[in-house]
């Protein structure tokens, strides 16, 4: 029976790194693998998973209209579906995915992060919190040398932003990732 997996994470544990050494993984034994990215996170270019480390590869890019069903089946056999960025992910999208599961057989790898900068469930997050067969957690470290768990979103000065849209694209520039004590000292100011 195939699973529906949510990998998750803080910035910078090495999500999309998992996420393509899967990829090979599948690829190398002769099985067919189908990539999906957010489209809304084109850092990279459109369509394209990268990790810090230089391994990258052409993913399907996803946005709120995207059917994930109907991509996968529209492509034929696929032996496994993997999603990067999958916080932004709609509920019903996670629904999609499960179907894939539960009803095509194909296993479908998700990894993304667990909340964003205010410590808030991502909609899709949460979806794949309550509904996944497993949960993974993917392990960063805070400076402090505890797991970080929290992702703060700093200023161009380093400092605390507390306030704006739940989504805004950036990688080290724009985000630390912290444990639970230091982020929220962070938040409070």
């Amino acid at each position: 029976m195939a699973k529906l997996y949510f990998y998750f994470a803080s910035m910078n544990a090495g999500k999309s790194t998992t996420l393509l050494q899967a990829d090979f993984n599948y690829r190398e034994r002769g099985l067919s693998t189908m990539l999906f990215t957010a489209a809304i996170d084109d850092r990279v270019g459109e369509g394209r998973i990268a990790s810090r480390i230089g391994l990258a590869a052409a993913a399907t890019p996803f946005d709120a209209a995207t059917d994930l069903f109907a991509c996968v089946g529209a492509r034929g056999a696929v032996d496994c579906v993997l999603v990067d960025e999958a916080q932004f992910l709609t509920p019903m999208q996670v629904d999609q995915l499960a179907r894939l599961a539960d009803d095509a057989g194909v296993p479908v790898l998700a990894y993304g992060l667990r909340t964003d900068f205010q410590g808030e469930l991502f909609p899709g997050s949460a979806r794949l919190l309550a509904i996944a067969d497993a949960l993974i957690e993917l392990k960063s470290v805070c400076a402090c040398g505890r797991k970080a768990t929290m992702n703060l979103r700093i200023d161009g000065e380093g400092k605390a932003v507390r306030e704006g849209r739940q989504t805004e694209i950036g990688g080290n520039d724009r985000y630390v990732a912290l444990c639970r004590r230091h982020f929220c000292e962070a938040m409070a100011g």
